[in-house]
């Protein structure tokens, strides 16, 4: 049996009897190269809006994790000052007043000091509640050489001092800083816990 012959396609038989293809190679060559050329267009174009759909949802997730992140945030931080504001308005009520009668003494003595020094012989006039004279007199008796009257005035709260030079007076009041604090306190948490409207 004769070997199997298959016929070629890609050649022609010539009018001169020779076979001719049927394409010519350049053009076979850039039937190829403009072939790549769109399919690597094409691939890029798709690479390109996959790549822009990507960081478009990256960007929106990215932003919406912000906004969890900042909402969480700030949950958090009103827990805790909802937590802490018990502890804080109890230390302001209680513990700054007690604060202040201890240092009452010590203030009266450091406004007294620079005063000293521009002092003749001239008394100075200490006015004050009588129930905190002696812890007063107790911190100025270090304050030797200092004229001193001390005045009893019940009407004044036991924050509240007056240091009389002459015509010169300076008010001591660690009762309207305490109360000041308080209130600063106080109207801090209340804002903070204020329904925030947006318009």
């Amino acid at each position: 049996m004769p070997p199997l012959r298959l016929e070629i396609f890609d050649t022609a038989p010539a009018s001169d009897g020779t076979d001719r293809p049927l394409v010519e190679p350049t053009a076979l060559d850039e039937a190829k190269v403009a072939a790549f050329e769109q399919g690597y267009s094409a691939g890029w174009e798709d690479a390109s809006a996959a790549s822009q759909g990507d960081q478009s949802r990256i960007q929106a997730d990215l932003a919406r994790n912000l906004q969890s992140l900042a909402f969480t945030f700030q949950d958090a931080r009103s827990h805790v000052l909802q937590a802490v504001r018990p502890l804080i308005l109890e230390m302001v009520g209680r513990l700054l007043p007690a604060v202040a009668r201890e240092a009452l003494a010590p203030t009266v003595l450091e406004a007294l000091l620079p005063m000293a020094d521009g002092l003749a012989d001239a008394p100075v006039k200490l006015v004050l509640n009588p129930a905190v004279r002696a812890r007063v007199e107790e911190l100025l008796s270090e304050a030797k050489g200092l004229p001193l009257i001390i005045e009893e005035e019940p009407s004044l709260s036991e924050g509240q001092v007056f240091i009389r030079l002459g015509a010169g007076e300076t008010k001591v009041d660690l009762t309207q800083v305490t109360a000041d604090i308080g209130t600063a306190v106080r109207a801090f948490f209340s804002l903070e816990f204020e329904e925030p409207t947006h318009g």
